[in-house]
């Protein structure tokens, strides 16, 4: 009882926390030095990707980088305290190093021509190395302040390792450098702090964080919210599909887990509670959409553009394979909630609690138009830099024609001040991680750790799937999404696509179970934050979220083992196999909820708890889309699994033509 009260303690923690940040009201001068560092910001990032080469000049890309750097970290030392709890109160000593940031950045920004040309990563000058030390003592503290305490920790261990690394056993033995060399590494060569997180940063996430917070502030959020209600929200159990489509949607712009659940959630608790969900279920609910959230095309958050950059792959093309397993996913959660309203009974919202859907689309469908707008210059013209300041645009512009959402200039400034504390906590991040990257690059370690890891794992690819979500889930727990991610990415993916996988799909693995965290024990981030905006038991919460978010920990499995999943295959195999994981992920919803939708119940007994393990088991043979096991093949597990499902489903279905009291508790 006291571990599961430590952990509920520290998921309120963390979401008081979070709730003091999102109400922070920057005053005086700190609010004035945001608003014009992201101002300029923004203006250097348009005038690069663009390239409109104002004044006749254009920045090389470390400059650039620099540039961004030195803007946002110096505001992370404005808008992060220190220590103890937030607060917009800058202390004297947050000047001072904001100041430094900008004075050493601008010295990297001048002497980008002589690093570039002297090869400084590798023979840096003495000032040079000075500067480095001193850059990557604020890139830790800034590290700190955004990611908190547990990602300094590993942030500064591998940055530290390259002075070590031969004393260390195999499979992490490398090559060891002096401190004075592995710095100036860090912090000037193109393989680390501003090597390929800073890079989809500069050109691919800056736009699309301020898309997201534009939309939002226009009124964007508050329309796909009552266009979900319009749509859903009489069906049974509306209340909770509302809060899938409208979370899912607000997690997809935001990137974040736990503020989608604070933003959203405020609302959509409230309304599952009033309709009749217990607070468990409703807070489970919003967890589980928030973090599919995170998943959902069309922006997926900041580390889909990473995955991009990584791979030297379109945008447009990491959004295309994340459909399909985004739509499971939600396809699950959806079929769940379908399930348990089933079974208890529950109704839709009242007709009278619900916006009209013409009335809503009427006042709403510009936002409509720029979502076309902006998927349509990313698919047709490739334009994946540029459309989202294009929608930035064109939304500001439409909505001085909406009275209602109608953006006034401290509006605007608000917005502003948004971006910047969104951006300066993101690019902290990413500088740090990028250490990660480089300690990996000096020691030379990449390719003989995944020569080790598939050596470990004896080549079996399910063996090496399975330490590879453990790994995953083990360090998401300790990182943000975008920090777990690049560092699977050095340390795992090789030997994933070493083994023989699809390199896309190992990629998407490995971000799907750096998610698995924020809804499982024993950390849960994302479920303790809504059972405590829904006054429910925090571990209880995170339990029922792993359940109603059950698709999550089977779903990247399905897709590694075969790309078809991701949209990689003919047109008739994507077809069938996505038409076999729907009917599957349908299967295993009901055996969770203990209810087949449009069939009937499986009551809670003896003999019906049997049903539903097996109706779960014909799920994951019918949706595995890989043969093999056992030697059978695909289509013949498929079959079984169809064979075997017509005695759960023959059970369900003469209950509910008996129309027996729906009883026990799921």
């Amino acid at each position: 009882m006291t571990e599961q009260n430590t952990a509920s303690d520290r998921g309120g923690a963390a979401l008081e926390a979070e709730r003091k940040a999102e109400r922070l009201t920057f005053t005086g001068a700190a609010r004035w030095v945001i608003i014009a560092f992201t101002l300029i910001a923004i203006g250097v990032a348009v005038n690069q990707l663009f390239n409109l080469r104002i004044g006749g000049y254009s920045l090389l890309e470390g400059m650039y980088l620099y540039v961004l750097a030195g803007l946002f970290l110096s505001l992370t030392f404005i808008t992060f305290r220190a220590w103890g709890p937030p607060s917009a109160q800058v202390p004297w000593y947050d000047w001072l190093l904001a100041a430094a940031t900008v004075v050493i950045t601008g010295f990297f920004v001048l002497t980008a021509d002589q690093s570039l040309d002297g090869g400084w990563e590798y023979a840096p000058p003495d000032q040079a190395v000075w500067f480095s030390i001193a850059l990557y003592l604020l890139i830790l503290e800034g590290t700190r302040r955004a990611g908190g305490l547990v990602l300094f920790c590993i942030v500064l261990l591998f940055s530290l390792y390259p002075t070590f690394a031969e004393h260390v056993p195999d499979p992490l033995n490398g090559f060891t450098q002096p401190f004075r060399d592995v710095v100036p590494f860090f912090m000037i060569s193109s393989e680390a702090s501003f090597g390929i997180p800073m890079r989809a940063f500069g050109n691919l996430v800056i736009g699309f964080i301020l898309f997201g917070a534009v939309l939002q502030f226009t009124g964007g959020g508050r329309f796909f919210n009552n266009l979900a209600l319009s749509l859903v929200g009489g069906y049974r159990g509306g209340a909770a599909k509302v809060s899938i489509f409208a979370s899912g949607f607000m997690g997809s712009m935001s990137g974040s887990v736990i503020s989608n659940v604070l933003t959203t959630g405020a609302v959509s608790i409230p309304a599952m509670k009033k309709t009749g969900f217990s607070g468990r279920y409703a807070a489970a609910t919003e967890a589980c959409a928030s973090t599919g959230g995170v998943l959902m095309p069309p922006i997926m958050g900041a580390t889909a553009f990473v995955i991009a950059s990584w791979l030297s792959r379109p945008y447009v093309e990491i959004m295309l394979a994340a459909a399909i397993p985004s739509l499971l996913y939600f396809f699950g959660l959806f079929a769940q909630v379908d399930a348990y309203s089933a079974r208890r009974g529950l109704k839709g919202l009242a007709y009278d609690d619900r916006p009209r859907a013409l009335q809503t689309l009427k006042e709403g469908w510009l936002y409509i138009a720029v979502f076309a707008l902006l998927i349509f210059l990313m698919v047709a013209f490739r334009w994946e830099t540029t459309a989202p300041f294009y929608a930035v645009v064109l939304l500001l512009v439409v909505n001085q024609f909406n009275k209602k959402d109608r953006v006034s200039v401290e509006g605007f400034l608000k917005i502003i001040v948004s971006v910047g504390r969104t951006l300066s906590e993101l690019v902290a991040v990413l500088l740090g991680i990028g250490m990660i990257v480089g300690a990996f690059q000096a020691t030379g370690l990449t390719g003989p750790l995944a020569n080790e890891l598939v050596f470990m794992a004896g080549n079996s690819i399910p063996m090496l799937l399975l330490m590879g979500a453990l790994t995953s889930f083990i360090f998401g727990m300790g990182m943000t999404v975008t920090a777990c991610y690049i560092f699977l990415a050095v340390v795992l993916a090789p030997a994933l696509v070493q083994a023989g996988l699809n390199e896309l799909s190992v990629h998407l693995f490995i971000l799907y179970w750096g998610m698995v965290s924020f809804i499982t024990p024993p950390v849960a981030l994302g479920a303790f934050a809504a059972a405590s905006m829904a006054g429910a038991n925090a571990f209880k919460t995170g339990f029922e979220a792993m359940r109603l978010g059950g698709v999550i920990y089977v779903v990247p499995f399905f897709f590694v083992l075969n790309p078809a999943l991701i949209g990689q295959g003919t047109p008739v195999e994507v077809v069938t196999v996505l038409i076999c994981a729907l009917i599957g992920v349908w299967f295993i919803s009901a055996g969770l909820q203990g209810y087949v939708s449009f069939v009937g119940p499986l009551h809670s007994s003896a003999v019906s708890f049997v049903m539903r393990v097996l109706l779960v088991f014909c799920g994951l043979l019918v949706a595995a889309p890989a043969g093999g096991v056992a030697g059978l093949s695909h289509l013949t597990m498929t079959l079984a699994g169809f064979v075997l499902a017509i005695l759960p489903l023959g059970i369900a279905w003469r209950a509910g033509q008996a129309g027996r009291p729906e009883q026990g508790v799921a």
